[in-house]
Parts: C-alpha cells; sequence; structure tokens
C-alpha cells in the first residue's frame, strides 16, 4: 500500500552509538567525505520510508558515494563490523523496497548521475544508477533514439531503482519491462566485489546473470552502472481517447482491439474518478460524465498507423464508446500524457491521503477484477478510483482515506488484501512492476510453492551469504529484520516501527 498514509509514527530521538558504531562513522567519513553523510536525527527523517509510507523505519546512517570505488569500501565497512545495509534511489518505490528493516546503513545513489556513453550506432547507453529517467529521454532527443521504459514516475524515479524493481510503464505493452532493455549491468555484490555482467553485445553466451538481477529489489547486490538498449523512435504517432459510459464497455473495448492483432504502444484506462480529479488539474476537456476514458497509441510507419488508428477506432464504436478523439497535434499528444502520467498528483484534490496497489490480472478478467474492487470498496467504505495499464492487465486501484482515522486506515488495508487476494485467485500476481518489498512478503507463500521459495532463497543466499544486504525484503525466509546486527553496534535501539 502506497500514497500518504501511516498508520506508525517513527521516533528521531538521537541514539548514542557505541564505540564500534563510532568507528564505523569514522570509516564511512573518511570513504565519502562529512558532505557525502548524514548521521543527525533530523536530517535522517526523510529517509525512513519511500512511497510506501504505512511502514517507517530510520537509518542509522546514509551515505552518497560517487562512484563504484567508494560504494565497494562503504559496502566492506559494513561487512566488517556486521551492520545491515540497503541501497536506495530516488525512494519513489511504493513497497518498501528500500525500507532500512533494523536500520543500519543506507546506501544513496542519487549522486551517481551520470551518462557515460551514448552508442547510437551500436543502440546502445551506459548510464548511472541515480540518473533520473526522463534525463535520458531529455538527453536523447534529436538522435532519433530513445530509451523505451517510462515508468508514470519518470520524472524522479532513477534507472537504478527501475532496474530493482523490473519497473514497467505505459508503454509496456508494446515495449516490454526494463528487463528488456537492459543489456548489462555493474553490480558490487553484498560481500563488496565488483561485477559485470551481460555486455553491450546481444546474446552473449551463458545464464543470464543480468535477467536473474533485473527485478532482484537489492538483494542480490548494488547496481553502479546500466548499460541500457535504445529503442529508435517510430516514424508517426496516433493519439486516442476513447470516451465511454462505464468501465465495462470500456474493458471490452481493450479486449477487442487486442483480440483483433492490434499492438497498440499504450492502452490505459482512468474511470470517472481519475477524470474529475486530471480534468480539474489540466483542464483538458474531459468529459466528467463519463464512466471511463481509454487513452490509445499506436505507433510505427505512417503507412500503417493510420489504418491501425482507423480499425480501433471503429472497434471502440462497436463496443459503446459515445465519441473517441484524436490528438490532432504533438501538443494535444503531450497534455494528454501528462493528464495520464501526473493523474496519481492530481488525486489530492480529491482526497487527503490515498494508497495505490499493483496487482496484475489476465486481460480477459479485468471486467471481474474491477467489479470486485467496486465491491470491496462499497463493503469496506473506501472509496476507490482506477488509473492502469489496461493493456497488460496491470492494475492500480486507488484507495482514498483520511490517514489521520485510525479506522479508516485499517479498512483500505483489509480492502488491499483482499483485491491483491483476488488477483491470485483470477490468475494473477500481486504486483506488475512496484515490487515485493515489506509490503507483500505474506503474498509470496500464495504465489508459489514451499519448494520455489526455497529455491529462490538458496539462490539469494548464494549472493547474499551474510545476509547484510536488504535484509528482510521480498522472501518470507529472508530472516529477521536485521535488529542483531544494529544491537551490536548501537546497544539499546529501538526499531522505529
Amino acid at each position: 500500500m502506497s500514497g500518504t498514509a501511516s498508520s506508525v509514527q517513527s521516533s528521531v530521538s538521537p541514539v548514542p552509538p557505541s564505540a564500534a558504531g563510532r568507528q564505523l562513522l569514522a570509516e564511512l567519513r573518511e570513504i565519502v567525505g562529512e558532505e557525502g553523510l548524514l548521521y543527525n536525527a533530523d536530517e535522517l527523517l526523510v529517509y525512513e520510508c519511500d512511497g510506501y509510507v504505512v511502514e517507517k523505519k530510520i537509518p542509522d546512517v546514509v551515505v552518497f558515494p560517487l562512484n563504484t570505488d567508494q560504494v565497494v569500501q562503504v559496502v566492506q565497512a559494513c561487512n566488517r563490523h556486521n551492520v545491515p545495509f540497503v541501497p536506495r534511489g530516488a525512494g519513489t518505490s511504493l513497497a518498501g523496497g528500500c525500507l532500512p528493516v533494523g536500520g543500519g546503513v543506507m546506501i544513496t545513489l542519487t549522486r551517481m548521475k551520470r551518462i557515460l556513453e551514448v552508442n547510437l550506432r551500436d543502440r546502445y547507453a551506459v548510464v548511472e544508477p541515480g540518473l533520473v529517467n526522463v534525463h535520458l529521454t531529455q538527453h536523447l532527443k534529436g538522435t532519433g533514439f530513445h530509451y523505451a521504459p517510462d515508468p508514470s514516475s519518470q520524472g524522479a524515479c532513477t534507472i537504478g531503482g527501475n532496474v530493482a524493481t523490473n519497473s514497467g510503464g505505459p508503454h509496456t505493452l508494446k515495449y516490454g519491462v526494463t528487463v528488456n532493455h537492459v543489456l548489462g549491468v555493474e553490480v558490487v555484490t553484498a560481500e563488496g566485489e565488483v561485477l559485470e555482467l551481460g555486455g553491450a553485445v546481444e546474446d552473449l553466451p551463458g545464464y543470464d546473470l543480468t535477467g536473474l538481477f533485473v527485478g532482484s529489489e537489492g538483494t542480490f547486490g548494488l547496481c553502479t552502472k546500466v548499460i541500457v538498449r535504445l529503442t529508435p523512435d517510430p516514424e508517426a504517432y496516433r493519439t486516442m481517447l476513447g470516451v465511454f459510459e462505464t468501465v465495462a464497455d470500456a474493458t471490452r473495448a481493450i479486449s477487442s482491439i487486442i483480440g483483433a492483432g492490434i499492438i497498440p504502444a499504450a492502452l490505459e484506462l482512468m474511470d470517472q474518478g481519475i477524470v474529475e480529479a486530471v480534468e480539474e488539474a489540466y483542464h483538458f476537456g474531459f468529459p466528467l460524465d463519463a464512466g471511463a476514458v481509454l487513452l490509445i497509441e499506436v505507433d510505427g510507419l505512417e503507412v500503417a498507423v493510420g489504418e491501425e488508428a482507423r480499425q480501433i477506432i471503429e472497434l471502440c464504436e462497436q463496443e459503446g464508446a459515445r465519441e473517441v478523439r484524436r490528438a490532432e497535434t504533438p501538443a494535444e499528444r503531450q497534455l494528454l500524457w501528462k493528464c495520464r502520467k501526473q493523474a496519481f498528483g492530481a488525486i489530492g484534490r480529491l482526497s487527503p491521503s490515498y494508497c495505490t496497489q499493483d496487482g496484475v490480472v489476465p486481460r480477459t478478467r479485468l471486467p471481474e477484477i474491477l467489479e470486485f474492487i467496486a465491491e470491496s470498496g462499497s463493503r469496506h467504505g473506501i472509496r476507490i478510483v482506477n488509473v492502469f495499464h489496461a493493456g497488460d492487465g496491470n492494475i492500480h486501484p486507488i484507495l482514498l482515506f483520511d490517514e489521520r482515522n485510525p479506522e479508516q486506515v485499517q479498512r483500505v488495508m483489509r480492502a488491499s488484501d483482499e483485491i491483491l487476494t483476488k488477483c491470485i485467485e483470477l490468475g494473477g500476481s500481486v504486483t506488475g512492476e512496484h515490487g515485493i518489498g515489506v509490503e507483500k512478503l505474506s503474498f509470496m507463500s500464495q504465489l508459489f510453492t514451499p519448494d520455489s521459495i526455497e529455491v529462490m532463497t538458496r539462490v539469494r543466499q548464494a549472493l547474499n551469504s551474510g545476509g547484510l544486504l536488504s535484509p528482510g525484503k521480498m522472501l518470507p525466509t529472508a530472516g529477521a529484520c536485521g535488529m542483531e546486527h544494529i544491537e551490536r553496534s548501537h546497544p539499546g535501539k529501538q526499531a522505529a516501527s
């Protein structure tokens, strides 16, 4: 669950470190300098959570390395003192993936943000993990190429964070998720060694260790460089907005489009609640009485996209679309995408607090899950609005509430659990792009057999044998929260949540 709610309050009372803690602090200061170190309680408060604010924990120290060598030295220092550590990017993750469970050292990679190389001829770029996603897009403008993964948070999220959670985005339907665009990574292991996985050359022999690393949520190592695939810009776009009386009509149109063999670049659904919020924010002219709108984009060769757009309009009308608007200018297209990508920011106009869920169902089961979401909201007295990647069944129900009311918070959490459980029952998953983190640990035993979890645990132990890297994340067998490690360096330290 994500948004602006918190069911717990964090303590920021400073705890005097032990002699061992002071020694570690001195070593970290030697590595990154005073300007690359935070350890005062008021400074650390900023890093107590990511976008999943229900659970909070203040790290003992935050360090900001500038290069791979400094990351190596920080990791080795943590190992010497037997203190847990966790990587962090921009903190936009929505499942507690960078929560410092048990405290310890948070290694924040946002100062490693350079574009190291762009090779248009071989269609790749080498970037550091702290590079904001949209900054690579802006850097590539005019070259004829782009980096395809475009999460809705791309104006803030980092490419290293995208690698950690295998992020998706509106254009996932046609172009795939992050792993489909990562050729290789430089990794600092849990013991402080540097590995090169993959490379700029396609189809390297051997095991796909790059694919194994992408989506591991910071439990296998710390990403310090990424080799990303560059995609040629399409020759032409057609961007349309289908207006429907009901969400059910819109979901039938989605099935008809895919069933006709058309794979749009994007297929995004916003229901009436979201339409109300974005219209108030951006004044695009959305019809406020529409039950749902469908943002559809096709791209490719000019000779093909015109015919695809014509077919899509016809299919939408057959499924009851009131109208299908076309973006006639680049400015209109950009405004449509602005409304979609900033929809979450506009939700503040509807409610003082909200949480965003992330589940996946087969496309054909979208009507069922949306009906269940509405029932769950009614049952728990919670208003729920929807905006999601309809083309690949990745839903994002947004539960509205007031975080000042603890009873509402509990109802929201119960509704969230029901929705994710229903996703599993319908043949889906509890996450499409936000990851497991700490939020969804309890669902892993529903998704996987004990044997499967044991195999994943063995892989993790092989790459993170000491358990100091990102403890308490992703797997229910990942061990305790790491408090025993903190006690050795900071006797008497209490969990903040």
